[in-house]
């Protein structure tokens, strides 16, 4: 008998766990809307929100938490620095994030799926917080003693009057979004990919950590509840297994004489 041996192919993407595009455009827009929307309802709760401050100010010194003070420090060494901490914070949650899904959507269909799901889930959980728990941001709290490094060196995404600032609601720090999502994109891409190197994703949210530290705009509690959230999500929430699928590794390649009708009405026998 004679063999021939199957190479085993590039693993290409399972198109069946693919939803519709068009309903996943809507649907990626409706969860921004209501992102968008559920901050601004949150909106307005001044003094609520600096009353919640002093609370966490407190708790995280009780706790023996380093101050946010420690890491603007090192910012405010190098104006280029802070101006690129500030940058980071604008510039890079939203498209970072879509990219995320974008590549997951074409390349992982099925993790595409499940990221999404736990985006959202985090996503109204946070909204839910905010509503129920407004707090300021370390800029505004004297006691902290920080400097608002957007609003001094730029850039920034916040206006100057945080009361009437109608383009984001500033008194939405807890929990910090822009630690969650940029966790929950280290994660699902190393869990999509097979590099010896995607540990090195983990490096997006530990910059995102010191930025949004750095520049006074949340505490270090917004990052760890945020993280207990989306350790929760993942819990609820769990990765679908791929279908087994099973493919003889030596497929048998039977000579021609012998797969004859003439052969086989012989009844001859090996």
């Amino acid at each position: 008998m004679m063999y021939t041996r199957s190479e085993p192919a590039e693993r290409e993407p399972d198109t069946s766990a693919r939803p519709p595009l068009v309903r996943e455009l809507l649907l990626v827009a409706g969860l921004f809307l209501v992102y968008k929307l559920g901050r601004q309802a949150a909106n307005g709760h001044v003094e609520e929100a600096f009353h919640n401050a002093g609370h966490v100010w407190s708790v995280e010194r009780a706790l023996g938490l380093p101050g946010e003070g420690a890491v603007q420090s090192v910012l405010l060494h190098s104006t280029t620095l802070v101006h690129t901490a500030n940058t980071y914070y604008a510039a890079v949650h939203f498209p970072a994030t879509l990219a995320f899904l974008v590549w997951l959507y074409w390349r992982r269909p099925r993790h595409y799926v499940w990221s999404r799901r736990v985006l959202a889930a985090l996503t109204g959980a946070a909204l839910a917080l905010h509503l129920l728990f407004p707090l300021a941001p370390p800029r505004m709290l004297r006691a902290a003693g920080l400097v608002d490094t957007g609003q001094v060196y730029g850039p920034t995404v916040y206006g100057d009057a945080p009361a009437t600032d109608s383009m984001a609601n500033q008194f939405a720090a807890m929990p910090s979004l822009h630690f969650g999502w940029a966790l929950a994109v280290a994660v699902g891409l190393i869990v999509a990919t097979r590099s010896r190197l995607r540990l090195l994703w983990l490096l997006h949210p530990l910059f995102t950590l010191l930025v949004i530290v750095g520049t006074a705009n949340h505490y270090w509690l917004d990052a760890i509840v945020v993280t207990a959230l989306l350790a929760v999500a993942y819990a609820a929430l769990r990765l679908p297994r791929t279908p087994v699928r099973t493919h003889p590794a030596w497929p048998v390649v039977v000579p021609q004489r012998y797969a004859s009708p003439a052969y086989a009405r012989s009844g001859v026998r090996r």
